[in-house]
């Protein structure tokens, strides 16, 4: 009872059925004949991409996987396959499932039995949940079918132990976080401690709008050991044999916490300018952190030939922050240019002058030079293709602290889930890897540079005060009285809280942006605009 599997951890694009069915064929051509694999192992709705949404409801979806699937039995031979995607009956539910076949023939058929309603995942808008244990014979070897969620509850795979599972291959879907490495492991130990059974956990690899998948396939073994791991962020085809009823492999070394954050946001970036045709990324370099992290980010997806660094300085803009813009953009080799923001904040100016007067400056002028800039660099993104990155982070963007059409221009915010005591962490360890982020960008006080001696610390609390208080607020959902309970002045939370609600308005309004912490605003944080409910 040996045999090799092969893992197809390869980034599958949501919507593309034919180009997901050809990347299939391809993994299973390089595992049968280059790796002499017996099985290829694909990961969860891989044919279709996920997570797809209400494509789900799209009339040709269904015809279109059936295609599919009759191209993969006809073409794929010489090798056992499971794949995963959508099933579309004819009674018009469908169902998360996970097909097995040879030369032709299905051997089993597998329905995803729990569906995420919370976190990311809406998957009971259009699935329908599958009841049933799958179980095939492969090499004298009966295995067991699980998908996604399946694995995270005992009752599953349970189901297919009592049904003769000896191993169980899961497909998934997960997406990256800061913790999941060390979820996923705890989690595969327990369910492989439970039923004394080996697992092999295969998850999909690539960014999708707000998500990026990780990848990191992995086996546990029965004692719950791990036995293999495929590296994180990394496309492939990578292989492991069973033997004596455990998987073994390879097993790539685990990044840090800040190595495994960073790869993800790069890859993250890479897909979204990739997969939605952009020629490249316009990044408005100020010489600050925010924008000297996500031009780094920028030119390790891309290459420096398909990034564009613009300085966009200001009256107010010291020469020390246009000296590290042009600094850092000749440590990456990136294309850099200076267009000065006075001309169109004067043009603005005198044309609201009428409007304005007997009103003092205020805030209102400080924004004019953030929405100069922005319509600045969306001008050149219409003229040269290039997507604009938005450079805001988390904390910045649960207060409020941008403005909007200006700060918050762009089509992608790779920092956006990125607490900014974080990205502090993440430009040292890119500047570990080459010095390519100014010492005394990380050292000097941050400032918007919108007035002079400007610094955030005027307008928030200290960033490593303010992160603790949103991380408890923001992603772990935590009340008032317990956050001051950890120590925290009472008025500053009521106050950090308040901002986060009242910036509400302006998130919806804002680009998307890789998921990395616990609880991202967007699609997994979804509060009313217009509400009051004050201490909560």
């Amino acid at each position: 009872m040996m045999f090799k599997a092969a893992v197809a951890q390869l980034g599958f694009w949501v919507g593309d059925i034919a180009g997901n069915v050809d990347r299939v064929i391809r993994a299973g051509v390089k595992a049968r004949d280059e790796l002499r694999a017996d099985l290829l192992v694909c990961p969860e709705m891989c044919l279709l991409g996920s997570p797809a949404d209400d494509l789900l409801s799209r009339p040709a979806v269904g015809k279109t996987i059936a295609t599919g699937v009759e191209r993969l039995l006809r073409e794929l031979h010489g090798i056992t396959v499971v794949v995963g995607l959508p099933e579309f009956t004819p009674q018009h539910q469908v169902y998360n499932a996970a097909i097995a076949f040879r030369d032709g023939a299905l051997l089993a058929r597998y329905r995803k039995q729990l569906l995420p309603s919370d976190g990311v995942f809406d998957e009971g808008r259009h699935i329908h949940a599958g009841g049933d244990a799958a179980v095939f014979e492969f090499k004298g070897v009966q295995v067991g079918l699980c998908i996604g969620e399946d694995t995270w509850q005992p009752g599953p795979i349970r189901a297919a132990r009592q049904a003769g599972a000896q191993v169980i291959i899961s497909l998934n879907a997960s997406p990256f976080t800061r913790t999941r490495r060390t979820d996923r492991r705890g989690m595969l130990a327990t369910r492989c401690e439970e039923s004394a059974l080996p697992i092999l956990y295969v998850n999909t690899v690539g960014g999708q709008d707000e998500l990026v998948f990780d990848g990191a396939s992995c086996a546990v073994d029965a004692k719950g050991e791990l036995s293999f791991q495929a590296p994180a962020c990394v496309e492939g085809v990578f292989t492991c044999d069973y033997a004596d009823g455990t998987f073994t492999g390879d097993q790539a070394a685990d990044d840090s916490e800040d190595a495994a954050v960073y790869k993800a946001l790069v890859l993250a970036t890479r897909d979204y300018v990739d997969r939605n045709g952009f020629k490249g990324a316009l990044v408005g370099l100020s010489g600050g952190i925010d924008s000297g992290l996500v031009a780094a980010i920028a030119t390790d997806a891309l290459g420096a030939d398909r990034v564009w660094a613009v300085s966009l300085p200001s009256r107010y803009t010291s020469d020390m922050s246009n000296d590290d813009a042009r600094a850092e953009s000749e440590a990456l080799g990136i294309h850099y240019s200076v267009l000065a923001i006075d001309p169109v904040v004067s043009a603005a100016t005198a044309v609201l002058a009428s409007s304005f007067e007997g009103r003092e400056p205020d805030v209102t002028e400080e924004n004019l030079q953030a929405r100069a800039r922005g319509v600045l660099l969306m001008a050149l993104s219409n003229k040269f293709g290039h997507v604009v990155l938005e450079t805001g982070n988390k904390s910045e963007s649960a207060v409020g602290y941008a403005t909007l059409y200006g700060d918050t221009c762009g089509g992608f915010a790779p920092i956006t889930d990125v607490y900014k005591t974080l990205v502090y962490r993440l430009a040292r360890y890119r500047n570990s890897l080459s010095p390519v982020i100014p010492e005394r960008v990380l050292n000097r006080a941050p400032s918007a540079e919108l007035r002079p001696d400007q610094k955030d610390s005027d307008s928030l609390p200290p960033y490593d005060e303010l992160d603790a208080v949103l991380e408890a607020y923001v992603d772990d959902i935590r009340s008032i009285d317990s956050i001051v309970a950890d120590g925290h002045d009472r008025e500053t939370v009521k106050r950090i809280a308040a901002l986060v609600r009242q910036a509400e308005y302006k998130r919806r309004q804002c680009p998307p942006g890789p998921k990395v912490s616990r609880r991202a605003f967007g699609r997994e944080r979804s509060y009313p605009i217009t509400a009051v409910y004050g201490d909560l």
